[in-house]
């Protein structure tokens, strides 16, 4: 029965989006999965995906899968790069693991027009400027 599955609650986890300058000293955009617990995090999958309206059309992107395997304790893993075109939609981020042989997930939503400088903070770990849920 539904009632009898433990609801076990995701923290000290989170997504971060970071602009950052790549080899041709050009901005891009990567997000990030941040790691602030002080165990593992095994078997660490993200889907991603956008979705909203758009010049007054619905859109959605394709869903992109990412089996990250494992993450230490107080670190971080590279996701993805995400193009500023699709940040006037929703851009969700579903995230599962298991840490101490629970399975855990959790979904992060970076809302329409939320990935804004005006929204920045300082992402732990990494030492950048970005926007983060956690």
């Amino acid at each position: 029965m539904i009632k009898d599955i433990p609801e076990l609650k995701v923290e000290n986890v989170g997504i971060a989006i970071i602009p950052e300058l790549n080899e041709l000293n050009e901005k891009v955009w990567n997000s990030y999965l941040i790691n602030l617990k002080e165990e593992i995090i095994e078997g660490v999958l993200v889907t991603s995906t956008g979705y909203g309206t758009l010049n007054e059309q619905n859109v959605k992107t394709s869903t992109l899968r990412h089996f990250l395997d494992t993450v230490m304790p107080n670190s971080y893993i590279k996701i993805e790069p995400i193009v500023e075109e699709v940040f006037g939609v929703n851009n969700e981020y579903w995230l599962s693991f298991y840490s101490n042989n629970k399975m855990y997930d959790k979904r992060f939503v970076f809302l329409a027009e939320s990935i804004v400088e005006s929204n920045f903070t300082n992402i732990p770990l990494i030492n950048k400027k970005g926007v983060m849920i956690i």
